[in-house]
């Protein structure tokens, strides 16, 4: 997770940052559940194309934005609750005019990117003609209302350090699982609203489903970078960077350090230069047990 932190934070470019989260209702979770690769795949193209529409739409972007998207399936108390974070800058590139825009924080309003109930009207639109398109069956009643937040994040610099901590771990650090007693397993929560620190004790079966519920299924990328933010737009954010005199390497601060290797010898750092995975077998392959009368 620090090395995709380490390349969000060198791309990053001179303008405000949001943060916007797109939800799926609860009634189309058992769905997503039993089409985890459809489902996820078209949330996360919705989340995109309704960002991008909206930016083309715009009167000070018109032009095609860039997002760092990152699938997430779990709450805090990890109930299966899939939705997406795009983690976004105020700008686009015109590629018509080839101007790059940005837009204007407003007085008034202060980080303001786009109305977040005509985003969650679009995203809904786009996503029911997904799952139709893909030959699913939407459940029989889902609201009309549905829930998109959009909310200013700065530099975005804490909103990527947060989606990174849970991007190459489990759902839950080793650190809040804080008893395991008579088959019972009792683990630890912030409380979203409240900002404390809750606790849940459910059995180990149940904890164990808790958990693997949030598998993804294989080679599904729970990470992806839309608009310029894509890894084909290095030359322009180069570009970007020299042209306004940014340098995002300042960012890179706020990443912990790896802890170095030191050798057990003269005590210098050391340096990775090869990694392998050790064989199993410490001696020569086993011999192939042969049946007799197997043919």
């Amino acid at each position: 997770s620090q090395q995709w932190l380490e390349r969000q934070l060198k791309k990053q470019v001179p303008a405000e940052y949001f943060l916007l989260t797109f939800t799926l209702p609860a009634e189309f979770r058992p769905l997503a559940f039993a089409h985890q690769e459809a489902i996820y795949d078209l949330l996360m193209r919705c989340a995109w194309e309704t960002v991008q529409t909206f930016s083309h739409n715009d009167k000070q972007l018109q032009g095609t934005p860039g997002a760092i998207a990152v699938l997430h399936t779990h709450t805090r108390k990890l109930d299966y609750h899939p939705h997406v974070h795009l983690v976004m800058p105020a700008a686009a590139v015109n590629s018509e005019k080839k101007q790059w825009r940005t837009k204007r924080r407003s007085k008034a309003k202060g980080g303001y990117l786009f109305n977040h109930k005509a985003l969650a009207k679009v995203f809904r639109a786009k996503l029911l003609v997904g799952i139709e398109a893909a030959g699913l069956t939407l459940p029989d009643r889902y609201p009309t209302a549905w829930v998109v937040d959009c909310k200013s994040v700065g530099s975005g610099e804490k909103a990527l350090i947060y989606l990174g901590r849970y991007l190459y771990r489990g759902v839950i650090a080793e650190k809040d699982i804080v008893a395991c007693d008579n088959g019972q397993v009792s683990f630890r929560y912030r409380n979203a609203k409240t900002g404390k620190m809750e606790r849940r004790t459910v059995s180990g079966a149940q904890f164990l489903w808790l958990v693997l519920q949030h598998v993804l299924p294989k080679g599904f990328r729970r990470a992806r970078n839309f608009g310029f933010l894509h890894p084909n737009c290095k030359r322009l954010i180069a570009l970007l960077h020299i042209l306004f005199r940014f340098a995002p390497g300042r960012a890179a601060t706020l990443v912990k350090q790896r802890a170095p290797i030191l050798c057990a010898c003269c005590g210098a750092m050391m340096v990775i230069v090869r990694t392998r995975i050790r064989s199993v077998f410490a001696g020569p392959l086993p011999v192939p047990l042969v049946i007799r009368g197997a043919q």
